[in-house]
């Protein structure tokens, strides 16, 4: 790798862990690069995961305070997104990879969309919220997570943008404490998912493109954590959806 491409994929992941402390979806920034200087989807998505574990650490530690008390809520959702990780993960590894590179135009149009119109999303489901748990709600929950940790093993971008979406209309918590779960329940997938590529695929992860980017998420999240919520929130989401549209087009144009 030039040293030139070393520094664009660190000042990414550097980026991705700032936004992630912030809006999330950090991976948009770090994935669609890894595709710009050339590297196989598949290869880029494994790599990307590996590198972003840190970011996963420093996100449970901030919200360590939110997360006081919910001991009992992530020891139902956990193994539904651990299942969902490994299904995801496995899918990745099992189906060709052209499957992949047709469907991830796909997926982070669908991330691009949850992270322009994520925080609206957010405002109706706060407004129709009740402090009441439902038994519909409560059985459809841990169906959701599954179905969160399986995109989430077989891509990742923009994961927590649908956990947070699920959990804040069918759980009964505050929206900070749902972030804090939010920040579990994404690390899980994400660690099992890595254990799952490094164990079956480890040799075509690029070990270097993933220490990078793990040394800038973790950059990022002190970033993040200390001077990057004062950064307007819209002008986060615009790079964003700018950096995403880019990569579908790159993908579909010029495949």
């Amino acid at each position: 790798m030039p040293l030139w491409e070393l520094i664009i994929v660190l000042l990414a992941g550097v980026a991705a862990g700032t936004i992630n402390t912030i809006v999330g979806s950090g991976s948009l920034i770090t994935f669609p690069t890894l595709l710009f200087f050339g590297y196989p989807p598949v290869v880029a998505n494994m790599s990307n995961n590996v590198g972003l574990l840190p970011r996963g650490l420093t996100g449970v530690h901030g919200y360590r305070r939110e997360l006081a008390g919910q001991g009992r809520v992530l020891r139902r959702l956990l193994p539904a997104s651990a299942l969902g990780g490994i299904t995801g993960a496995l899918l990745l590894l099992v189906l060709p990879p052209q499957v992949f590179e047709v469907v991830v135009p796909l997926l982070i149009g669908i991330g691009v969309a949850l992270v322009a119109f994520g925080p609206a999303l957010q405002k109706r489901a706060a407004a129709a919220h009740d402090d009441v748990v439902h038994p519909a709600r409560a059985a459809a929950l841990p169906v959701g997570i599954f179905l969160a940790g399986v995109y989430g093993g077989y891509f990742g971008a923009a994961q927590g943008v649908i956990l947070v979406g699920i959990m804040s209309v069918l759980m009964a918590q505050d929206l900070q404490v749902v972030n804090g779960i939010k920040n579990v329940l994404g690390l899980c997938v994400n660690t099992i998912a890595a254990l799952v590529f490094i164990t079956v695929a480890g040799r075509d992860i690029d070990w270097l493109v993933a220490a990078v980017i793990g040394v800038g998420t973790l950059i990022g999240g002190v970033i993040g954590a200390r001077v990057g919520r004062r950064l307007p929130r819209p002008i986060l989401r615009a790079i964003i959806v700018l950096i995403g549209v880019t990569a579908i087009i790159r993908m579909t144009l010029f495949a």
